[in-house]
């Protein structure tokens, strides 16, 4: 059963800021996609959605108010809609392939000597974004190139 939570939107932006863009990761994870994607809608759909219903209205007249509206209120909602699949992918613990990529990486950054936090007893993909994050700036480009 869905249900709708609100902070799924403030963790989405969160999750946003934090995950890496970078090239490596872009064919292993599909948040790369939906930042640029949400990112993108943040700064298109506002207006888009204003200048939708004002041409709607202002061609079709007041009569079609309703779905003016619809439409307007549709295009306002992509960039939440990301941001709240964000949110949601932030919270979920990681699947078992993804968890030995997360130890992986953490271990080779320990060895390598970065001050690390306590690897937590559920990884989430927030946590995975905050360690993928302090590896690319941490560690020097050959060594991450090993890694992805």
């Amino acid at each position: 059963m869905f249900q709708f939570r609100p902070s799924y939107l403030k963790d989405g932006h969160e999750y946003m800021s934090l995950w890496p863009m970078k090239p490596a990761l872009y064919s292993l994870f599909p948040e790369c996609r939906i930042i640029s994607a949400t990112k993108f809608g943040m700064q298109v759909m506002p207006p888009l959605a204003v200048l939708t219903v004002a041409l709607q209205l202002h061609y079709l007249g007041m009569a079609q108010l309703p779905q003016a509206l619809v439409i307007g209120i549709f295009f306002f909602s992509l960039p939440v809609q990301g941001l709240y699949w964000l949110g949601h992918r932030a919270n979920q613990p990681l699947p078992p392939h993804i968890l030995s990529l997360y130890k992986d990486v953490y271990s080779k950054m320990q060895a390598q000597g970065c001050a690390l936090e306590k690897v937590p007893a559920k990884p989430s993909f927030k946590a995975l974004a905050k360690l993928l994050n302090s590896a690319f700036k941490q560690l020097d480009k050959a060594f991450t190139n090993q890694l992805f």
